[in-house]
């Protein structure tokens, strides 16, 4: 299964989590469902699941911490202003202290909050507690940011709480499925290495797409 981008993989993914089947149904038959992206690439994906169901959509900004002089291999991630989330085993392989990142950290959070309040424009963040929270991402690989963002939602005390993709790799859905309610991906293939590879249009989503959408989504609430 591949996808020819993420407006496609979001119909994709919205077609099968409305299917009635025991293995992906959404949102649960609740009220007040609320869908969550995590920007920038999920902003396109959770659009179209958001219009299919038609819940509410907005962003929970969540940033990647990259190893130093390796910035894209993430070693941790972070959401709003609580500690970060770090994989202990890649600290450990690359001989990393999470002290000695302090200023990765920082670097990070200005960025997230450069971007929380780009994204948000004024508006106040959405009620978590007591609602049915669908979190989507353009794909799962190793999870990391994912996990930040759902121990985050959960703390908030959602009534349900399910994170969605159209593909992720098994591993990254076996060490979620602890974190959420269900965890909902649509393509789980047998050899995965990476998001991109099951795109044929990947390139990134810009700050204007994600402030686009957003206003789109709220104008038409």
């Amino acid at each position: 299964m591949r996808f020819t981008d993420r407006r496609h993989a979001g119909r994709a993914l919205a077609r099968w989590l409305r299917a009635p089947t025991d293995t992906a149904p959404w949102p649960y038959g609740a009220a007040d469902p609320l869908v969550l992206a995590l920007p920038r690439g999920g902003v396109p994906v959770a659009a179209e699941v958001a219009q299919e169901f038609r819940a509410p959509l907005d962003v929970l900004v969540a940033r990647k911490i990259g190893a130093p002089g390796s910035p894209e291999t993430g070693i941790g991630a972070l959401v709003g202003e609580e500690q970060p989330v770090f994989d202990q085993r890649a600290l450990r392989f690359l001989g990393l202290a999470e002290d000695g990142l302090a200023s990765s950290v920082a670097r990070e959070r200005a960025e997230l909050r450069r971007r929380e309040d780009l994204y948000r424009e004024g508006r106040p963040e959405p009620r978590i507690t007591g609602r049915t929270v669908l979190l989507v991402d353009d794909g799962l690989a190793t999870g990391l940011t994912a996990l930040a963002a759902l121990r985050h939602l959960r703390r908030r005390q959602p009534a349900h709480l399910a994170l969605a993709a159209p593909v992720g790799s098994r591993d990254a859905v076996r060490e979620l499925s602890g974190e959420a309610d269900r965890v909902l991906v649509l393509h789980q293939p047998d050899h995965f290495r990476a998001v991109g590879e099951w795109y044929d249009d990947f390139d990134q989503v810009g700050d204007d797409e994600v402030i686009a959408v957003l206003r789109a989504a709220s104008s038409a609430a």
